[in-house]
């Protein structure tokens, strides 16, 4: 008998050599109709696979992430096999599961394919579907791996192999079909019932630009048809939102080939905005605590060979700049905080002069490669709302929690309500993806999840998330469209005071070293803008949009009114604009709503003469003629209502 230990701690006792389906039986039937894959002790398996020794199981089901993954690997397979027998002699590589679906990287020779090919490929991987093949895993010895690809003259399945050793090699087998595979697959084709192939791109193999370019293969799948069909409203509905969309129509910001791909260029609109989001933040660091402060753009190589940044993303960087002077090299500044390292150096400090809070919109470069760039979620210069608290280890634990509230209020003020904390912790058997002393990590790991529980966050623990010099706590926001992302970040590190040699005299009269706090609410003000205009389709909370309300004069008699309102408007600090075009009003309100403006002052001969304004909500609700005092209040209230206090 075995010990499977369940995640709730129950313990089921079996035969060796009971199948996971099988225990998922002993639990309920109804649950091993349900599970698709699992996980045994921290390995993926099949719900065919046998166990032989104690461990603990998790059993996934289509509502896991685990369960999707599982489900749309399986399905890439599929796709895969429907591929092979549309385009005979094409050369697959690899196709694993992404955050929504699949892709496949194919080698399609002197087959092409375009988007009037989708049809007949998801048909054909229906049809493979509906057979209810098994996946079966299999043992497959060096050699004769080699010597299958080799014959099939797969260069790319080669290549996998060669980096492999036997006994860690498999194959995956359903069907006539058979892949190189690592393991994580349902339990046979039928419980496919909806696949759409979404796209097709370029892609370099092995992401290498100097590789072959393939083709890659996006593809999601569905163990329902009705579920598809939501996905692809969905989509619909993220293109309307997309954020280079609207930041084109609303003249936000821009790109230029002659600037240079990643480098983002304000608009008037799109800076008075984000100046709007560091002057709402600003306010709020200056409540809690912190000193602004402003560091060069550049700094000398040798300052982020001693943080480490170096060593860890050199190479992935911007290349040194070369000054006359032999041997003096510089770097576009990759990283905030080994300046504020520098910073706290400049004076001496006692444990009575912490904690110091320094922060800074400070803006970073980074050279993503030209595949990865995408609007402004993914660019190679942006601005972080950075800042670097050094305090004594005693004031560690309400430094972090100030931090969580400052974070908390961000969030709240931008709508953004619905999230879960992520205590992002070192890769327990990779170390060399860190630095610093384990006494250290665990110091620092323990940290976040005591100040994550007395806050109450709803956290999970994601191992192999940590940054390379401490862990951290990362806010996952679910958006209007219920998709996840990462917004705002905390980081505890007891490693750079140790590199940069950062002291304070303790009440002992000895020299300590303070612990440094990193964290950034926003993440980077570009990235911040693209989620927020995403999430709010681009009607931006009351109090941030740079324009509040236009002004709408019926015809040209009545401008000199409108000007009076304006005028009226701005002394109520109302952000407001004219528009005195000789257009029908019914055209200007709708280029008023199609710019997401929220409000819409009519102004003609009744209002004049009343001396109102018939104000038009963005959307259509009408509050018919009020006083501007009336108006004011109105925006007053609404702002109130989103904008937290701090």
């Amino acid at each position: 008998m075995i010990n499977i230990t369940l995640p709730d701690g129950a313990v089921k006792q079996v035969p060796s050599g009971t199948s996971v389906l099988a225990v998922a039986k002993t639990i309920s039937e109804g649950l091993a109709r349900n599970i698709i894959s699992a996980k045994f002790n921290d390995t993926t398996v099949e719900t065919s696979t046998t166990l032989n020794t104690d461990g603990s199981l998790t059993l996934y089901t289509w509502n896991n992430d685990e369960g999707k993954k599982a489900f749309w690997h399986s399905t890439s397979h599929v796709v895969a096999q429907a591929l092979e027998e549309l385009y005979p002699g094409i050369k697959l590589t690899i196709g694993p599961a992404i955050e929504n679906g699949f892709y496949y990287d194919v080698d399609f020779g002197n087959h092409s394919i375009s988007e009037k090919d989708f049809p007949a490929i998801e048909k054909k991987a229906l049809e493979i579907a509906r057979g209810k093949h098994d996946f079966t895993m299999r043992e497959v010895s060096k050699s004769d791996a080699l010597s299958l690809y080799k014959k099939q003259n797969n260069p790319y399945k080669v290549e996998l192999i060669e980096n492999l050793k036997d006994g860690e090699i498999t194959f995956c087998d359903h069907s006539t079909f058979t892949d190189l595979c690592r393991g994580g697959h349902i339990p046979n084709t039928g419980i496919i019932k909806a696949i759409k192939i979404l796209s097709v791109a370029g892609a370099y193999w092995r992401g290498d630009e100097n590789n072959k370019q393939l083709t890659r293969v996006y593809g999601i799948s569905f163990p329902k048809q009705k579920e598809l069909t939501a996905y692809l409203e969905l989509l619909e509905e993220a293109k309307k939102r997309d954020h280079r969309k609207l930041g084109r129509e609303l003249e936000l910001f821009t790109f230029s080939q002659k600037v240079g791909q990643g480098l983002p260029l304000w608009l008037p609109k799109g800076a008075a905005l984000r100046e709007r989001l560091e002057d709402f933040l600003k306010k709020a660091q200056k409540k809690a605590g912190y000193e602004m402060v402003v560091t060069p753009h550049i700094g000398q190589k040798e300052l982020y060979v001693t943080s480490g940044h170096y060593a860890k993303y050199g190479e992935d960087s911007f290349q040194p700049i070369k000054t006359p002077k032999e041997d003096e090299e510089f770097l576009l500044k990759p990283m905030n905080c080994p300046h504020h390292c520098e910073i706290y150096n400049t004076s001496p400090f006692s444990y009575k002069d912490l904690p110091k809070r320094y922060a800074e919109f400070g803006t970073v470069y980074r050279y993503e490669q030209s595949g990865e760039l995408h609007g402004l979620t993914r660019v190679r210069g942006f601005t972080q709302d950075d800042a670097h608290i050094f305090c004594t280890p005693d004031q560690l634990n309400d430094e972090f929690k100030n931090v969580i509230d400052l974070s908390l209020y961000v969030l709240g003020s931008l709508g953004f309500e619905n999230f879960t904390a992520q205590v992002s912790v070192r890769d327990l058997n990779k170390p060399e993806k860190y630095i610093g002393s384990v006494e250290n990590w665990e110091k620092a790991e323990q940290a976040i999840i005591n100040a994550a529980e007395q806050k109450g966050l709803n956290f999970v623990v994601e191992p192999g998330e940590a940054a390379f010099y401490g862990p951290k706590l990362d806010f996952m926001v679910k958006d209007a469209l219920g998709r996840n992302w990462q917004l705002g970040t905390i980081q505890v590190d007891y490693n750079l005071p140790e590199r940069f040699d950062l002291t304070y005299k303790g009440s002992d009269n000895e020299l300590h070293r303070p612990v440094m706090i990193h964290r950034a609410p926003f993440g980077s003000m570009e990235r911040f803008v693209a989620l927020l205009l995403e999430h709010t389709g681009g009607n931006f909370p009351l109090w941030l949009i740079p324009q509040q309300a236009i002004v709408l004069p019926v015809s040209e008699k009545h401008e000199k009114y409108a000007e009076k309102v304006l005028k009226s408007l701005e002394n109520h600090e109302i952000r407001a604009l004219i528009d005195n075009r000789n257009e029908t009003v019914g055209k200007k309100i709708r280029e008023a709503e199609l710019n997401k403006i929220p409000f819409m002052l009519v102004v003609g001969e009744q209002e004049e003469e009343a001396n109102t304004i018939a104000v038009r909500r963005h959307g259509g609700e009408d509050f018919g003629s009020i006083t501007v005092n009336a108006f004011s209040d109105l925006i007053s209230k609404e702002i109130s209502s989103t904008l937290k206090s701090f």
